[in-house]
């Protein structure tokens, strides 16, 4: 392998000096730099790298040993190897000062061209050696730079995905277990912990401590995946429940994959659980929703036939609207109840639904605070309001301009009081007989609620007290879905 060349430099004064050290030292195969006084071998130096310098003791201006001292100064060369040639016999006491002022060797004249070649070489390689060992110790250096870079960015990754993987664990309830077949030994993440309601520093994590933790009915699925596994499967998912320590009862699905060797013998199984209980109960809500909606509206079609085939009018156009006055009244109560999730109704917006096909502007006085009522209340009052908003409409205050009504309603003691008081319209007179409104408006209001429903029809206008609960202790009325039912009998017991 060829060695890359180093510069030697030679000072002296004397050309033929020069000339004879070229001859000696060529054969080396070096570069040899020239310089024939110390300034010019400071200026070569500063812009050369040698390795070794050849120079004369004695000569004008900067003699060796000056020479020598000045470059010793310079960080720079404080360890380039200097050779010293000196043409008169030196005393043990100039060798001293030569070698203090960074002399490495001195060669007496006459010059033996092979000691002085031997000397020069053994310098020369030394430098490239140490230069060798610089750059590779430089590159080894870089190398390992490198090295802790990549391996730092690496471990920023790595922390970086690990602090995802927790966060994504911990936001989609999730936790990840690792099973060892053959020493039985189990290791669960924070997240598997969080799931089971238990902490690592109480619970032991073992075959029977976590069999203790599932719930009675499927425990099964726990000995079945081990079968499985046994059988040669290679993976496995299944739901499952899990009883917490504090009774909580929590769905789960695990899914797990077996680690097998060369023989195909399982030697660990790793596995994902995600708690799936908020899933579950939302199914579970929607199922009872969709029964619900399917009982709501059967009960709700059958309120709507009777009211069909109870209702009575003297000709078509008449019943026809008395129909869809009714059925309307029923259709926004329950737009309201959906609104709230079947959860309860404001009296007030039940007054306004029937207000808004009016439009009389200052007729209408209303007094009362907010009241909320319970499903089966709201329908049947809206209804009964329906009922005096449309008599009231046809025969009442409300057929004329000069007409008012004022609606007033209070709570006391659990007991909704609402007075309807007619004023300013047409004359009244005490009805001979009751009509199906009237009918269905007491036998809704006395037997579905319990409640009283009281009419003065006084000359200037009707005034009409309505008593009703809004806490009900029978059982009949207490269940929401079986209101539209009773309310149908109700209906076909007033038309009688």
């Amino acid at each position: 392998m060829d060695h890359e060349k180093v510069n030697i430099l030679l000072v002296d004064d004397q050309p033929a000096k020069l000339l004879a050290y070229e001859v000696i030292l060529k054969d080396l195969g070096q570069n040899l730099v020239i310089a024939s006084s110390g300034r010019e071998a400071l200026e070569v130096l500063l812009k050369t790298e040698i390795a070794v310098i050849l120079v004369d003791v004695c000569m004008p201006e900067l003699d060796g040993f000056e020479l020598a001292a000045m470059i010793r100064e310079h960080p720079r060369f404080q360890k380039t190897a200097m050779i010293f040639i000196s043409a008169i016999q030196v005393s043990d006491i100039d060798r001293l000062r030569g070698y203090e002022m960074g002399a490495v060797d001195y060669v007496p004249v006459p010059v033996v061209p092979e000691v002085l070649r031997a000397k020069v070489k053994v310098f020369a390689e030394l430098y490239r050696k140490t230069r060798e060992l610089e750059r590779l110790n430089q590159d080894l250096e870089d190398r390992v730079r490198a090295r802790t870079a990549e391996l730092e960015n690496s471990t920023a990754k790595l922390r970086e995905s690990e602090e995802r993987r927790s966060m994504a664990i911990a936001a989609g309830k999730m936790g990840s277990w690792d099973w060892d077949w053959i020493t039985g030994d189990w290791m669960w993440d924070e997240g598997q912990y969080r799931i089971f309601g238990v902490g690592p520093e109480s619970f032991a994590v073992n075959p029977a401590n976590v069999q203790a933790l599932l719930h009675p009915d499927d425990v099964d699925q726990l000995r079945k995946a081990i079968a499985e596994f046994n059988k040669g499967t290679r993976s496995y998912e299944t739901e499952f429940r899990i009883v917490r320590p504090d009774g909580d009862v929590r769905w789960c699905v695990g899914t797990a994959a077996a680690t097998v060797d060369d023989s195909g013998r399982v030697m660990r199984v790793s596995g994902v659980t995600v708690d799936i209980t908020e899933r579950k109960r939302a199914e579970e809500r929607q199922t009872l929703l969709a029964r619900e909606v399917d009982h709501r509206a059967k009960n709700a079609l059958a309120l709507a036939q009777s009211i069909v085939r109870l209702t009575r009018a003297d000709e078509v156009k008449a019943y026809v609207s008395a129909v869809e006055g009714r059925i309307n009244a029923l259709a926004r109560v329950h737009t309201i109840l959906s609104l709230s999730s079947w959860q309860g109704a404001e009296l007030s917006k039940l007054i306004d639904e029937e207000l808004a096909p009016y439009s009389l502007g200052g007729q209408i006085k209303l007094a009362g605070s907010e009241v909320q009522l319970l499903p089966a209340t709201a329908q049947t009052l809206a209804l009964a309001l329906h009922e005096l908003f449309t008599n009231s409409a046809k025969y009442g205050a409300l057929s004329t301009r000069t007409g008012r009504l004022a609606i007033g309603w209070q709570v006391e003691h659990e007991l909704l009081t609402l007075t309807w008081e007619e004023s300013g319209g047409p004359l009244v007179m005490t009805p001979k007989s009751r009509g199906f409104g009237t009918r269905s408006l007491l036998a809704s209001v006395e037997s579905q609620l319990g409640g009283q429903a009281r009419f003065d029809w006084r000359a200037e206008g009707l005034l009409c007290r309505l008593e009703v609960p809004l806490v009900r202790k029978t059982a009949a009325t207490t269940t929401p879905g079986n209101f539209e039912a009773a309310s149908s009998a109700e209906l076909q017991r007033a038309s009688g």
